[in-house]
């Protein structure tokens, strides 16, 4: 079964931007067939231009200015984008630069061409691309990297990928100098899923100093593994924490991390749908500009009360609160009835994994996951003309 991933193509030179195994490289084959490639994985091709980067330019040249070039693992050899820049200004011409990490990127100091090109972001697959295969069980066990969803043996695909990782993605490119102490802490950063950070906890159970850990957990960015949700300061005459959650992009990729690939625990499940909600609201953002910003909400100085996602879009606000269970209960509700004073806020909406969809007497809506993604795919999250 082939699946069609929603991501546009854009008609000037971009960054596309994903981690392994999201099917990046295959879908530039389908829309850029009649490109000229420079795969830097190719390893005579990456030797031959880290000795002689002009081959590049040599290349460049033979070639009509019209024909879009695509440098797959750009992030190998992010001198080339020099080339890239003076190319896009002097001559017109168009460039895709795929990578499946910004962290050479932003270490080598290249300013991504100063916004002269796109940067794109694909991301695991999300319900709309794979229509009837879409199974909520089978994505909180194996998750939805395209790379694994096409196997015939997720879970083996699953822990393959970590090894991939640790071994192409961290050792090959010399990302930290003790690989050992990496593996240890990538199972406690699992741990961290939907969870604020604490650096400290981290170190202790890791084994590893605290500023190794901060660090650490920027490699998982830039290797574009994580993502961080920031703590939305709704001044509602409350003091709001201020630190970040932490999310995995995938909730396959957070239990092979934990080397926990049997059946999901109930004690998993929490964790892993409010994180399944985090990374379709990213999906959205970049394919769809479903919101502007997003943030989660919790008053310090009440416990046990908040919101996970506050969306913003312009001055309008929707509030998004997840659980996991099986049958709505009221006092699921207490987070979107304690922020319903927030200034802009258009709608409160609580998702649940499956179930009738609903509209409480005092407006907020409880709806299942997959109609709430119907809503970021058809842009109909906002009222009309917010």
């Amino acid at each position: 079964m082939t699946f069609k991933q929603i991501i546009k193509r854009p008609e000037q030179s971009f960054f596309l931007l994903g981690p392994r195994g999201t099917g990046k490289s295959t879908w530039l084959k389908e829309h850029f067939s009649d490109a000229h490639w420079v795969n830097l994985l190719n390893e005579s091709l990456f030797q031959r231009l880290v000795a002689r980067p002009e081959t590049f330019v040599d290349q460049l040249r033979s070639l009509p200015k019209d024909k879009w070039v695509v440098v797959d693992e750009v992030q190998r050899l992010p001198n080339l984008l020099n080339e890239v820049h003076r190319s896009i200004e002097s001559e017109g011409r168009r460039f895709v630069l795929c990578g499946s990490s910004a962290r050479k990127l932003y270490r080598a100091g290249v300013n991504l061409l100063a916004g002269r090109a796109l940067i794109k972001h694909m991301h695991p697959f999300v319900p709309e691309e794979v229509k009837g295969a879409f199974h909520l069980e089978d994505v909180f066990s194996t998750g939805m990297l395209p790379v694994v969803w096409g196997s015939t043996d997720r879970i083996a695909s699953l822990e393959a990928y970590t090894q991939l990782y640790l071994q192409a993605e961290i050792q090959a490119e010399a990302l930290v100098r003790n690989l050992s102490g990496f593996a240890r802490f990538l199972p406690v950063a699992a741990l961290l899923h939907g969870q604020t950070l604490n650096a400290s906890n981290v170190a202790r159970e890791a084994g590893v100093a605290r500023n190794t850990v901060g660090d650490y957990l920027t490699i998982l960015e830039e290797t574009l593994l994580c993502f961080r949700v920031p703590a939305f300061e709704a001044k509602l005459r409350l003091r709001e924490r201020r630190s970040p959650k932490w999310y995995w992009c995938d909730p396959g990729l957070v239990r092979a991390m934990k080397q926990r690939l049997g059946p999901v625990t109930p004690e998993e499940r929490g964790a892993l749908f409010e994180g399944l909600v985090a990374q379709t609201l990213r999906a959205y953002r970049d394919y769809e500009g479903a919101y502007d910003r997003m943030g989660y909400w919790q008053p310090a100085s009440a416990v046990g009360t908040e919101v996970d996602f506050v969306l913003t879009r312009g001055e309008a606000k929707v509030a998004v609160e997840v659980k996991s269970g099986e049958s709505f209960h009221d006092s699921w509700c207490r987070g979107l009835r304690a922020i319903r004073e927030l200034g802009g806020l258009t709608r409160r909406i609580l998702v649940y994994p499956d179930g009738p969809e609903l509209r409480l007497a005092d407006g907020i809506e409880v709806m299942p996951y997959l109609r709430f993604v119907e809503l970021l795919a058809t842009r109909t999250l906002w009222p009309t003309g917010s």
